[in-house]
């Protein structure tokens, strides 16, 4: 109940032309957490939620998202957490578990709200990541991610991440938008926090809801 009056009253907000700013993982694409902490647990890292989990993360994974670090350095400071012998292959596959599916109707939404409104894409993401989901994007079209979207930006490239109001000043500066009349969707409830304390009108897509519910 909470849920539909949550989106109810976020629904009365919106303006049909505000702009709109979407998350990637669990938002667009299909993800799942609990897959990859159950590949490190199964490789040896009993612990690895105490290291990275959706709400929260250590430096490692911070200096990865921000592009300071590279895959293979990411790989060597991962490494030292696993039974010895452990290949960068696994840690790489363990990494990329939580990777699903892009549904089509998603996609197809994206499409027709891009003819109708500005849409931008902000991902924290990294180079690994990065590099499944355009192989799973590949699985459902064969078009690539930019052209859903007006521009995309991804924390490792622009080296700025959610949800430090640093990123997304950046892109609402970049794109000229006015933030209280920007939308942002995120699943991550502490990145629509630092988004509402920016000025952004943020919504918070939680479980079992997706953005068709909303357009």
């Amino acid at each position: 109940m909470r849920i539909i009056l949550t989106l109810f009253l976020f629904l009365c907000k919106m303006n049909s032309n505000n702009p709109v700013i979407f998350d990637l993982g669990g938002v667009i694409l299909n993800l799942d957490y609990q897959r990859t902490i159950d590949a490190f647990k199964k490789l040896g890292l009993s612990n690895f939620e105490d290291m990275y989990t959706q709400a929260s993360q250590n430096n490692i994974f911070d200096d990865y998202e921000t592009g300071k670090i590279s895959s293979q350095h990411f790989i060597n400071l991962l490494l030292p957490y696993l039974p010895l012998g452990t290949s960068p292959n696994k840690v790489v596959h363990a990494w990329n578990s939580m990777i699903l599916d892009f549904p089509l109707d998603r996609l197809e939404l994206l499409d027709d709200l891009k003819t109708k409104r500005r849409t931008f894409l902000l991902s924290n993401t990294n180079e690994l990541h990065l590099q499944e989901v355009l192989r799973s994007l590949s699985k459902t079209t064969n078009r690539t991610l930019e052209s859903y979207f007006e521009k995309v930006y991804y924390s490792h490239i622009v080296n700025l991440r959610k949800p430090n109001s640093n990123i997304f000043e950046f892109v609402c500066r970049e794109q000229k938008l006015i933030p209280s009349e920007t939308l942002f969707i995120d699943d991550t409830i502490g990145h629509i926090n630092g988004s509402n304390t920016f000025g952004l009108k943020g919504f918070h897509l939680e479980k079992g809801k997706t953005i068709i519910d909303l357009f």
